[in-house]
């Protein structure tokens, strides 16, 4: 597998797998995860993926107790020590993602930016839901609030800038729109995002083994419910 290395400050790698944001790209991303994941490495402090990187923080005076054949700088001697074991793995075909259903009561007062989008895009209310029901999305990483999902595949037809004046408040569940890409905000936090809907569910849960409802790699489904649909969800999740 190629990548590119190079210094994040003085105690972190950056692990370049490519410069576009695709599925291909992506695959890469997690199959170094899972590698890093796997090594029973003490100086390795935490691994952070994004679109096409992989961060992999390390801690200096380790690696300085480890390196002691040697005049490599910790930096130098975690790139050498991460080459080995990343230019050996070879691609794996993608393997089939887990599918989450999302569902988003869309417009009104979960919803305030629809019409925005719709007038924007040429487009009615209807046709916004319709398009953004029918997206092939997909998962690349989760960031920015804990359990957020920065999803890729929605419809260019739909797309739609940031807001010029940023809600300081935004409400958990929210689900946006900000260019190209599509959200939901999993926990209450100010936001520039394009607000189309809500959901029900509940993204983020501290205290759960796994706090995060989506994982990088996770495809998604969003449907239309009606406001009593959307009720009725609320009650059963809390």
């Amino acid at each position: 597998m190629k990548a590119h290395y190079y210094p994040l400050g003085d105690q972190a790698v950056v692990i370049e797998l490519g410069t576009t944001i695709d599925l291909t790209v992506h695959q890469q991303v997690k199959q170094v995860c899972e590698k890093l994941e796997s090594l029973d490495a003490d100086w390795i402090v935490e691994y952070i993926p994004a679109f096409t990187t992989v961060t992999v923080v390390y801690d200096p005076v380790t690696i300085q107790k480890q390196n002691t054949q040697s005049d490599l700088l910790p930096y130098e001697w975690a790139c050498q020590q991460l080459k080995k074991r990343i230019s050996r793995l070879k691609v794996k075909k993608s393997q089939k993602p887990r599918v989450v259903e999302i569902p988003v009561c869309y417009g009104g007062e979960f919803g305030p930016d629809l019409a925005h989008v719709a007038e924007k895009n040429e487009l009615s209310e209807k046709e916004v839901i319709d398009i953004h029901t029918n997206g092939d999305y997909l998962v690349y990483m989760i960031g920015f609030a804990p359990g957020f999902p920065y999803i890729g595949g929605m419809d260019e037809r739909i797309a739609a800038s940031r807001r010029d004046d940023p809600r300081l408040e935004i409400p958990a569940g929210s689900v946006g729109i900000a260019g190209k890409q599509t959200g939901v905000y999993p926990i209450e936090t100010p936001g520039g995002w394009q607000l189309i809907g809500r959901t029900p569910l509940q993204l983020f849960q501290p205290e759960n083994e796994t706090p995060s409802l989506l994982q990088a790699g996770d495809k998604i489904k969003f449907t239309s419910i009606t406001k009593e649909e959307y009720q009725s969800v609320k009650e059963e999740e809390s």
